[in-house]
């Protein structure tokens, strides 16, 4: 019965130590700095750019000679919310020619923003119960009729 007994504290042991274990996930396009460097402004065209670095996460909505490459890694432990590891966002731009004219990256510092898990109030719609319960009484008229079941 010992024997059992320390065979299941075992395994709850390694269960919790499993369950404690981060997940990391990566969200987007995170660019490694080799990548980044192999593309030279004034020389590049747009086919290189897509062969090096891949699809763009978005496009300017305004200008489509502007891409944008976001990615993110973030870092999961249990039921803790998910915490950003790094960010990265690289903006390429293009002449009208498709020749890449600038590569940016930029600053990803985060604002530590506390997320309000409250929610907004409906006013006049906070009823009591009493309220709910009876709160029809009154509002339904009684048939003419004498008798209900001539509804029916």
């Amino acid at each position: 019965m010992q024997k059992f007994l320390k065979i299941i504290f075992c395994c709850l042991i390694t269960a919790n130590i499993i369950a404690c274990s981060p997940v990391i996930a990566q969200r987007g396009n995170l660019l490694q700095d080799y990548q980044v460097n192999d593309i030279i402004a004034g020389q590049h065209t747009r086919s290189d750019v897509l062969r090096v670095l891949g699809s763009p996460t978005t496009q300017s909505t305004f200008d489509s000679n502007v891409w944008y490459y976001i990615g993110q890694e973030t870092e999961k432990r249990g039921i803790l919310d998910d915490e950003v590891i790094s960010e990265r966002i690289v903006i390429v731009s293009f002449t009208e020619e498709g020749i890449v004219n600038t590569i940016e990256d930029r600053d990803t510092e985060r604002l530590q923003i506390p997320y309000a898990r409250s929610k907004t109030p409906t006013h006049g719609n906070e009823l009591t119960f009493t309220q709910q319960l009876l709160g029809n009484m009154g509002r339904f008229n009684t048939p003419n009729s004498s008798s209900a079941t001539d509804q029916f």
